[in-house]
């Protein structure tokens, strides 16, 4: 902590220099640096302070000056803010700080799958507002009966990559089927794919030459030209096979700048997944997470519970986690597999 005080010292001298704002990118870079410094000294200045306050109170406690239940009270506070945060330090790993895009693709099932899409994309959406991020859909595509085969949406904020990084899999629902007449019990199967969003500090090259647009028209609500012009486009990326959607954006030319930043933002992930992969065959005890496997079930019939495969967390309320309530599941994944600095 000492340390990190001391680097927010002498770049916060740096940024009161007169010719700091000659080259905003960088001065905005160092801002955001200090930024970052101060998510983790702030948070552990604050857990320290509870700390001291919680051995004075016991002191009086024990002289009879003060009440068991203000003693425990005191407790109960500073341990919370204990874990908050070893939790925050499960986000230490250098892309966590990041924005995020979630994509979520219906499995095979038709009509059941792409309903099972669109549930999830509402428990994300809702998730994201209560916990204060901006959500935007980047991207849609409807289902011809019901739900949507895919969406992208975009969750801006500090550390949305992190949170969300853990919900990487396909999610498994068993229910029975509003669609079907015989009411019978069913299983759909959605995947969510989740990258971060790369900022300005981070630079990766793509060749424009490798790069290659379709246009069509937006299939979102509308406005003026919107769906009468060719605003939406779809980007080719021929070295990976990557290939982007986006109808965010109100013009052709946003549009192009967005698909190429998703772009930059999945090549990123995808060196970040290899490196990954390369340290998780060295650390042989921890258990690998293959990409793409089932990660989550939600059963809601014939009894209700949504239980993670891969840290065994559960619970019963399953109306209260499709209102966006992963904050449980979302922890326990990072308690256990998250970034650590040696």
């Amino acid at each position: 902590m000492d340390g990190k005080l001391n680097e927010i010292a002498e770049v916060e001298r740096l940024s009161h220099a007169p010719d700091f704002w000659d080259n905003p990118k960088e001065a905005e870079q160092i801002l955001r640096s200090i930024k970052m410094k101060k998510y983790w000294t702030d948070a552990y200045s604050k857990t320290e302070k509870s700390m001291d306050d919680l051995t004075v109170i016991f002191d009086f406690f024990r002289e009879g000056d003060a009440l068991e239940s203000e003693a425990d009270k005191a407790y109960s506070e500073t341990l919370k803010l204990i874990e908050d945060l070893e939790f925050k330090n499960m986000l230490s790993g250098e892309e966590d700080h990041l924005s995020a895009v979630l994509q979520i693709n219906s499995g095979a099932g038709g009509t059941e799958s792409n309903d099972w899409a669109d549930m999830l994309m509402r428990m994300y959406i809702l998730w994201g507002e209560k916990n204060g991020f901006k959500v935007k859909e980047l991207d849609r595509q409807n289902g011809e009966v019901a739900g949507i085969k895919s969406c992208a949406l975009e969750f801006e904020g500090d550390y949305g990559y992190g949170y969300l990084k853990g919900e990487n899999g396909v999610h498994r629902l068993v229910r029975i089927s509003p669609f079907d007449a015989n009411a019978k019990r069913h299983t759909s199967f959605a995947s969510v794919y989740v990258y971060p969003l790369v900022d300005d500090s981070i630079n990766i090259e793509i060749n424009l030459a490798d790069v290659s647009f379709d246009t069509f028209r937006s299939g979102g609500k509308g406005g003026q030209n919107v769906n009468k012009v060719e605003t939406a486009v779809r980007l080719h990326h021929a070295p990976s096979g990557i290939i982007i959607e986006c109808q965010a954006e109100r013009s052709q030319n946003q549009n192009k700048e967005k698909a190429l930043k998703m772009l930059k933002s999945q090549l990123y992930e995808m060196e970040i997944r290899k490196r990954n992969e390369a340290k998780t065959e060295v650390e042989s005890k921890k258990k690998k997470i293959e990409w793409g496997s089932q990660i989550r079930n939600y059963v809601m019939h014939p009894y209700k519970l949504v239980k993670d495969l891969r840290t065994d967390y559960e619970t019963s309320n399953v109306n209260a986690v499709m209102d966006g309530d992963l904050n449980d599941f979302i922890k326990a994944y990072l308690m256990e597999y998250g970034s650590k600095k040696d």
